[in-house]
């Protein structure tokens, strides 16, 4: 693996002070948009390296700050920044981000309609945005590949970068069309950056990218401020009402269904603990009043999948409950990392039980069902959307999981999984959260639109109201409330649908409602089963290397002689010789005492014993694998805090 590299700028007096001049001016951009003096570690580095014209790889842990490190440069040059992104969700938290801070962005993705993607271009070309956040699907449309030799690109940007590496945890194959991408712009720089990455990632990116020279920032991803825990207990959610009472602040509980986020919140709410729940399948609206509360303060802790926390700007939050294990040490690091952003102490918590290793091996059989199934998806799929032989190619169409599954009788999990595989093999693309919102733009001139008469006061009144709500109409699209002009004209929502969908078939706007429905977007047309292909490097490489990670992550979670850090960073290719110091592992061996594993696995043992029959000391005693000493200081804790109960010199599980 070759060593980071860090350009120097300063070869001469000449160079010298261009470099001095030149940082200058990004200090200026970051105070001006930001609001910050001074770049945090390894930032400014990378945008040096950016600004003198390197293919750079930037691997900053989650929080270091990596839009930073192509916000500044972008705005620092002429142009437009392409940021290439897989995520609806993190590129609209994206651009609205860069809106509030009055900056020009846009994005592209397949949920959007021609019409709004060539607006969208256009006013690229015209010099009126800074940022086009783009999903990998459009790289290779025509209209894209059309635009874009018209477009004064100033940097390409491959955010979530492990993406475009087979050996990473989230492959696309889209990804790869970035490299065809950079002949078209031989003389932009290339910035990549991920939060994690392996060193064999690390090597894949860059050979994939077409990267002229290896260059590698690389920010350790030890976070001196988090300390990591595991705790063995088999009642999760008691375990977890008694960590919320020891660690104040604000928390995000992990689960992995939409079903577990409901009743872990409802359970918290009955034991006292303020929670809401946050999950895909949520309203647009719902989830963003949710996320505000939350982010406010007014909620403490927000129970969720791992769909929350891309874009989420809360630096406070105090701790990270794991209440099901993730997929991979990658995943883990990534959502524990959302917690002590600000730099102050806080804490990532998992919660392990006997029945968990079951339950991660059965994932690796959930998501790879057998390629039989997966190509009995695809012709059931093709039947259900009416879509020919031959035919089908950007079509999209609206797409109920559960009502396919229903239908033909498929289970629901491996259902999904089959339709990520045919996505990744290149068939399809299975958008699950549409761009909701309701959006419009007026397609005539202003002064042809003041001289209209509709001649319906209602219409006219839904019109004027929008007029003054919302900027930008005549050159984009704009998001818009219709509960706003329901407000503001006293006119109820059906009547403020029909007026809008009256002005659109008039071509006075182009209004397009909120939708909710997940797609199906082909991406290719229909083929012959015989030769419908599912890829090597999609099947059998990523299912042996989830179940790696699955290994990995057990490993993590039952090990009891390891500094918790040291697992993690030895899996990401850091080297260390030293512990944390602030692990539970670091701690217990500093104690010399009954470590929080030792103790979750004597707690273990006594309620498995006290589950059978009462137990006196000496039986207990004798029957357990520990030290008498450990085995008393938990029954004592056990006992105090009232989990079983002392009677007449007899242990008994308190029901």
């Amino acid at each position: 693996m070759p060593t980071d590299t860090y350009y120097t700028f300063c070869d001469t007096e000449k160079i010298c002070y261009l470099c001095h001049t030149m940082s200058q001016t990004i200090h200026e951009i970051l105070q001006r948009y930001w609001g910050y003096d001074t770049f945090r570690p390894l930032q400014e580095e990378i945008i040096h390296s950016v600004l003198a014209g390197r293919d750079t790889l930037a691997l900053m842990p989650t929080g270091g700050g990596k839009s930073i490190t192509y916000q500044v440069p972008g705005m620092y040059l002429d142009g437009t920044c392409i940021v290439v992104t897989p995520l609806i969700a993190l590129m609209k938290d994206q651009v609205d981000t860069l809106r509030a801070l009055d900056i020009k962005a846009a994005y592209l993705h397949s949920g959007m309609s021609r019409r709004e993607m060539l607006v969208a271009l256009e006013n690229c070309i015209l010099g009126k945005y800074k940022f086009l956040y783009v999903s990998p699907e459009r790289l290779s449309t025509e209209l894209f590949l059309d635009k874009i030799r018209d477009l004064q690109v100033s940097l390409l940007v491959v955010d979530e970068a492990h993406c475009i590496s087979q050996w990473g945890y989230d492959f696309r194959p889209n990804y790869l069309r970035i490299a065809d991408l950079r002949s078209q712009l031989p003389d932009v720089p290339v910035l990549a950056v991920t939060a994690t990455a392996t060193p064999e990632v690390t090597r894949d990116i860059q050979e994939k990218l077409l990267f002229r020279e290896e260059n590698v920032f690389r920010k350790s991803f030890h976070r001196t401020n988090l300390r990591y825990v595991v705790r063995h207990n088999e009642d999760k959610m008691q375990q977890l009402i008694y960590i919320l009472s020891r660690v104040p602040g604000s928390a995000i509980v992990y689960v992995r269904s939409r079903k577990r986020t409901k009743e872990v919140a409802e359970d918290l709410r009955r034991a006292g603990v303020s929670a809401l729940f946050y999950h895909a399948g949520i309203d647009s609206e719902e989830k963003n009043e949710r996320q505000q509360q939350w982010k406010e303060g007014r909620a403490r802790v927000m129970v969720a999948t791992n769909a929350f926390g891309m874009g989420i700007d809360k630096a406070d939050v105090r701790l990270v409950v794991h209440m099901d294990l993730p997929s991979s040490p990658e995943e883990y690091y990534q959502e524990a990392g959302r917690a002590g952003r600000d730099g102050k102490t806080a804490y990532a918590v998992m919660l392990y039980s006997t029945t968990d290793k079951a339950k991660l091996h059965k994932r690796v059989t959930d998501m790879f069902p057998e390629r039989e199934f997966i190509i009995r998806i695809y012709e059931a799929l093709c039947n259900y959307l009416q879509i020919a032989e031959g035919f089908g190619l950007d079509t999209r169409r609206d797409f109920d999981l559960n009502l396919f599954c229903q239908t033909f009788k498929f289970p629901t999990l491996p259902t999904f999984h089959a339709l990520k595989i045919l996505e990744q093999s290149g068939y399809i693309e299975y958008i699950e959260e549409p761009d909701s919102q309701s959006r419009i733009m007026v397609t005539v001139q202003r002064d042809e639109l003041y001289r209209l008469h509709v001649g319906d006061s209602k219409v006219d009144e839904a019109l004027q109201c929008l007029l003054r709500s919302y900027t930008g109409l005549f050159a984009d699209y704009v998001y818009i409330r219709e509960s706003i002009l329901e407000r503001r004209t006293g006119l109820s929502q059906e009547e403020i649908y029909e007026a809008l969908i009256f002005l659109s078939k008039q071509h006075i706007v182009h209004y397009i409602p909120q939708k909710r429905m997940p797609m199906i977007c082909f991406t290719r047309s229909r083929e012959q089963l015989r030769y419908v292909e599912i890829p090597r490097s999609v099947y059998e490489v990523r299912k042996e290397k989830f179940a790696y990670r699955i290994e990995r992550t057990l490993q993590y979670a039952t090990v009891d002689n390891a500094c918790r850090v040291r697992l993690l960073l030895d899996y990401f290719g850091e080297n260390t010789s030293c512990d944390c110091g602030a692990c539970d592992y670091c701690l217990q061996k500093k104690d010399e005492g009954l470590s929080p594993m030792r103790f979750d696995k004597i707690t273990a043992s006594v309620r498995e014993l006290l589950t059978q029959s009462p137990c006196t000391l000496q039986e207990l005693v004798a029957r357990l694998p520990y030290p008498e000493a450990q085995v008393l200081q938990t029954l004592r804790y056990l006992t105090d805090e009232r989990y079983i109960t002392l009677t007449a010199g007899t242990y008994t599980l308190k029901k």
